[in-house]
């Protein structure tokens, strides 16, 4: 599945686009009970040669992308992560507890109150729309 929106709002009411208004990205869930997440921001450097990307560069390419990865259980309206690998280490052998709805092909999920990548203590909501597969393209 592929992000259509990702927001945020703060215990404030700010509204926050973290991953700024087009994100990219795939959420997956396999028949074996794996998942993996990847999602990046749409104002991430694209540095020309990696072997010079300056340290700023490289703190924005960490601060622009999630990525997390481990199994995942699903009971009534709440998908359960259990991280194995993620892109922060401070996820990794965590559990993450994600609400969710599906209508046809989109997943919305919502995260409860938490402190988001940016420091502040914001809730979520994740839009995704299922990505045809090639077999399912004519």
């Amino acid at each position: 599945m592929a992000p259509r929106e990702l927001g945020a709002l703060t215990e404030t009411g700010e509204t926050l686009e973290p991953f700024g208004k087009t994100p990219s990205g795939f959420l997956s869930y396999g028949r074996d009970g794996r998942m993996l997440g990847l999602m990046v921001s749409d104002r991430r450097p694209k540095p020309s040669d990696l072997t010079k990307v300056s340290d700023k560069d490289r703190v924005e390419l960490f601060n622009t992308l999630a990525a997390y990865g481990g199994t995942f259980e699903v009971s009534g309206t709440q998908v359960v992560h259990k991280v194995d690998i993620s892109w922060n280490e401070t996820w990794t052998g965590t559990t993450q507890v994600r609400d969710f709805s599906l209508d046809g092909d989109r997943l919305t999920i919502s995260i409860g109150p938490h402190v988001g990548i940016d420091g502040r203590r914001s809730t979520a909501l994740l839009i995704f729309d299922r990505v045809q597969s090639p077999a399912d393209v004519t």
